[in-house]
């Protein structure tokens, strides 16, 4: 009996396990290996953060997603993948062997080069260990002992943050001023990534809202209570969110076969390893070296169908199906306040309409695996 190992419970994995429950390989064992039963869809997270969603409502449960699969679910980390052997070491100590493995890992908060930015900073991810905290800001703003917000990241996911933040904390007490909100970033306009319009429209929201913008202002250091700016200028805050981007999870380098630049690692366009064929990787932790796009849970969702179809094409040794990404994706950041702006390409929409069309795509997606 062949064996195929999923290493992570992302976006990609679930949609692969959802398939295979769907048409079962008769003679392959399918085993999950993820620390968290529970893994969240990245489209809900402001909602959950602004309070629009209840925790349940944005999380896929990967036990039940596992057992409609016919898969082993083991709740753990995996310690080390020996890939030219074809055996993992799990956290718990015991050892997997595998005939095909694939990886849907996630990415890591980029604080390397920043001193204090892993210690005084919190990331979005891990979600679980944000929440946490979140909660507990949440309660600090209620007692009057959270007065200043700062988030660093001035693309979509700082944006959204912020937005979705500072609208709870003033649901939570009841002024939009009782905390005091900024944004930083080091480039020297807003989501720099995005069309005029975008920058426009959210730029506009922002200083509406009363959120502080600080363009061009590079963080150099992060220390209790404080960001320090290139300039020399200080930040003062409270608590503060780092959205730079997104690096490697640093194991990935002891995995033997070839990553990209930044340390992710490097695939086909069959979503397969470019140097070790029984490796498949996809979402965050892989970079497809022919068509590189952002890291972003449009492009993970979108992964699913081809990672599914070629894991089961390798497993019955039937030639790998390629897979070309959008060039362009639709993104819709939603506000905090029950609008949202969406773009695509050149043009861009804003409105009420807007978080209502995001809220039904994204409780769809859930729903198609809460429903295994």
């Amino acid at each position: 009996m062949k064996r195929l190992l999923l290493v992570g419970g992302g976006h990609a994995h679930v949609e692969v396990l959802r398939r295979f429950g769907r048409a079962p390989l008769r003679d392959v064992e399918l085993v999950l290996v993820s620390p968290h039963r529970l893994t969240p869809y990245s489209g809900m997270l402001p909602g959950l953060v602004a309070g629009d969603y209840e925790h349940a409502a944005v999380h896929i449960d990967l036990e039940r997603a596992a057992r409609f699969a016919r898969a082993r679910f083991l709740q753990t980390l995996a310690a080390g993948i020996d890939t030219h052997r074809r055996v993992a070491t799990l956290a718990n100590g015991a050892s997997l062997e595998f005939d095909l493995v694939s990886l849907d890992v996630g990415s890591t908060p980029a604080t390397a080069g920043v001193p204090g930015a892993a210690e005084h900073a919190i990331g979005v991810k891990p979600v679980d260990r944000f929440l946490q905290l979140w909660d507990n800001w949440c309660e600090r703003a209620r007692t009057g002992t959270l007065r200043r917000l700062l988030v660093v990241g001035g693309g979509a996911a700082g944006v959204e943050t912020i937005l979705a933040m500072h609208a709870r904390l003033a649901r939570e007490t009841g002024r939009p001023d009782a905390v005091a909100c900024a944004l930083a970033t080091d480039a020297d306009q807003l989501l720099p990534m995005h069309p005029a319009r975008v920058q426009d429209l959210l730029g506009r929201v922002l200083a509406r809202r009363g959120i502080r913008l600080h363009l061009a202002t590079p963080a150099v250091r992060i220390e209790p209570g404080a960001m320090t700016a290139a300039d020399g200028s200080r930040i003062a805050a409270d608590a503060i969110v780092w959205t730079t981007g997104a690096a490697a999870p640093p194991w990935l380098r002891g995995l033997g076969v070839a990553l990209d630049a930044g340390g992710f690692v490097a695939v086909n366009e069959s979503l397969q390893s470019i140097s070790e064929e029984r490796v498949f990787a996809a979402g965050d932790c892989a970079t497809m070296i022919e068509h590189p796009r952002p890291r972003a849970g449009v492009y993970a969702v979108r992964q699913g169908p081809p990672l599914a179809a070629n894991l089961r094409a390798a497993l019955e040794g039937r030639p790998l199906a390629r897979y070309v990404p959008q060039a362009h994706a639709l993104a819709i950041i939603s506000t905090g306040d029950g609008r949202a702006v969406a773009a695509r390409a050149g043009w861009a929409v804003e409105g009420a309409w807007v978080w209502r069309w995001k809220d039904w795509i994204d409780r769809r997606f859930v729903a198609r695996y809460a429903a295994l």
